[in-house]
């Protein structure tokens, strides 16, 4: 007699990654997980450096030192800057969304480096940590966010050491995720998946990628340096021991001017995929605009001295770069006039996400005509060091990235959470940021011209009226944060279900459920060669190519 033993499938392998909330709290390669984790922890880094900016315009309400010590400002002033630079902005258009976004674009499974990813995220909580404690223990740098020799000589070597240590942990990150970044675009396009197919937001973080492993390794090094001339008492920018102090700056801005498009070119790729979609057009001039993001890229490195036109440049070098800052205009002026034309005759949807991508498009334009202005050397040598120059930097940035920033999250929270945002608060919220935040800068642009004097804490008395408009709009810049807050809370617990695609959006990540399952899709990836065929008719639509939600469910 035979007996058969029925064949029995192999028990499912465990899972040694955590799974429910606790995910977000550990060392993850999931590159959904490790996304959310850089937004969170950017939005913190946020909160803190809107709160260190909160003292600053405080402080900035009377002409006189009264809120807090000079030297004490000098420390405030310094983590604002860095705070909202190197762990805000950049780990959250750069880490956040393009972990979350880049797979599901290029049809991956995950990122071509899981480990290194979860690596470049890591160092990001305690760099931020070590950064902040430094106000704690010994006093933070004082040098501000550019830590100009030869003041982070002489101000304490503790506060600037700690900086140092801290920034060149955040630079480590940023190579990583940059390496990353290019290899997962290049290498792990699903099959039949062209370059010139891919979503915008592909060629911006491969641009921005490009620029971060370019430069950041510039400013890691002249940090080093630095250190070197803070604690060894060397003399690489030390006058007084044969140092040059403009070798500081040339390298220094070197990696720091890269550093405003790498804070702006994904913020472009964001709102490139965020239009079309609202708009139900296609994207205009897609080839065009790729070209323009690979221009901004090589222009970009050559564009740093115009920082320096009062630091002594040769009159040939202030030409040079007066001719490059014009033409980094040129492409960048493409790009706007290409969101022009797709919002032109669409049918617009004026949701949240839209409103704060609309503002990014104003504010954008008008720090990019102040750009322009500071480009041109007699004009930069009359308003340089004012709050001319912070009203330009700030439309750049904030105006630019955190505008989008907000539309990106609520464009994408359905897809997160499975829900929909409150619109209503979703307005309020984009009502006051924007009347706050051209409240608090637009008046600073008058300032700079009638030469007051950045970062000083006292000012001649003539500027206070514009100072305390100033720092009303910075107050409800505050505000507007909490309505955001709520929203987002709010809206995960009880907001109303969305469904797989609630915006009927072509591009990938929107063709499998809301959240995603932990590789993205069931089965194969859908290739999708025109992520913005929106107007095309029905019968037209190859279901080979876009592969909708019924695909997923069916596990194809």
């Amino acid at each position: 007699m035979t007996l058969t033993v029925p064949q029995q499938s192999p028990p499912a392998p465990q899972s040694l990654q955590p799974t429910g909330w606790l995910r977000y709290l550990s060392f993850s390669v999931d590159h959904k997980v490790i996304g959310l984790q850089y937004l969170v922890c950017g939005f913190a880094f946020y909160l803190i450096g809107g709160a260190l900016a909160g003292a600053i315009r405080t402080e900035l309400v009377s002409p006189i030192s009264d809120f807090m010590p000079r030297d004490v400002y000098n420390q405030v002033l310094t983590l604002h800057g860095t705070v909202m630079i190197f762990l805000w902005i950049v780990p959250v258009v750069n880490g956040a969304f393009g972990n979350y976004l880049i797979p599901f674009y290029v049809g991956a499974r995950d990122m071509a480096f899981p480990r290194l990813n979860a690596v470049a995220f890591w160092l990001i909580p305690p760099a931020g940590l070590l950064l902040i404690s430094s106000y704690f223990i010994t006093g933070a740098a004082q040098s501000g966010w550019t830590a100009y020799p030869p003041l982070s000589l002489t101000t304490p070597a503790s506060g600037q050491i700690i900086w140092i240590l801290s920034v060149l942990l955040l630079g480590g990150s940023s190579i990583f995720g940059g390496i990353n970044f290019i290899a997962t675009i290049l290498k792990l396009r699903r099959p039949g998946l062209k370059l010139m197919q891919l979503p915008m937001y592909c060629w911006a973080m491969l641009g921005t990628s490009i620029l971060v492993v370019l430069s950041t390794p510039v400013l890691a090094g002249t940090l080093i340096m630095l250190s070197f001339d803070i604690v060894a008492h060397t003399g690489f920018f030390n006058p007084g021991l044969g140092g040059n102090v403009v070798v500081y700056q040339h390298l220094f801005w070197f990696y720091s001017h890269p550093a405003v498009y790498i804070m702006v070119l994904p913020a472009f790729g964001l709102v490139s995929e965020i239009l079309p979609i609202h708009c139900r057009k296609p994207l205009f001039g897609y080839t065009t605009m790729v070209y323009s993001i690979m221009a901004i890229v090589v222009l970009g490195l050559v564009v740093w001295a115009h920082h320096m036109f009062t630091s002594g440049t040769p009159p040939w070098m202030r030409l040079f770069f007066t001719i490059a800052t014009a033409f980094i205009a040129v492409p960048t002026g493409i790009k706007f006039f290409n969101w022009l034309a797709t919002l032109w005759g669409g049918k617009i949807s004026l949701n949240s996400a839209i409103l704060f991508s609309c503002g990014f498009i104003v504010n954008f334009v008008l720090g990019g005509i102040t750009g322009v202005a500071l480009a041109q050397v007699p004009f930069d040598v009359h308003v340089h060091d004012t709050y001319f120059v912070v009203a330009h930097f700030h439309y750049i940035v904030y105006g630019g990235s955190v505008f989008v920033i907000f539309a990106s999250i609520y464009h994408w929270y359905p897809k997160v959470t499975g829900r929909l945002m409150n619109e209503h608060l979703g307005r309020f919220h984009f009502l006051l940021t924007f009347v706050g935040f051209n409240l608090c800068f637009a008046p600073q642009h008058w300032l700079g011209l009638n030469g007051m004097p950045r970062r000083v804490a006292e000012y001649d008395p003539q500027f206070q009226l514009i100072n305390q408009f100033s720092s009303v709009g910075a107050l409800l810049m505050a505000i507007s944060t909490l309505p955001f807050l709520w929203n987002v809370i709010a809206s995960a617990l009880q907001g109303e279900i969305a469904g797989d695609n609630p915006w009927n959006a072509l591009t990938p990540e929107w063709l499998t459920s809301s959240p995603p399952p932990v590789e993205n899709w069931k089965g194969e990836a859908p290739l999708v060669t025109n992520p913005y065929a929106y107007g095309t008719p029905e019968n037209e639509i190859d279901l080979n190519s876009v592969s909708g939600s019924d695909l997923w469910r069916n596990g194809q």
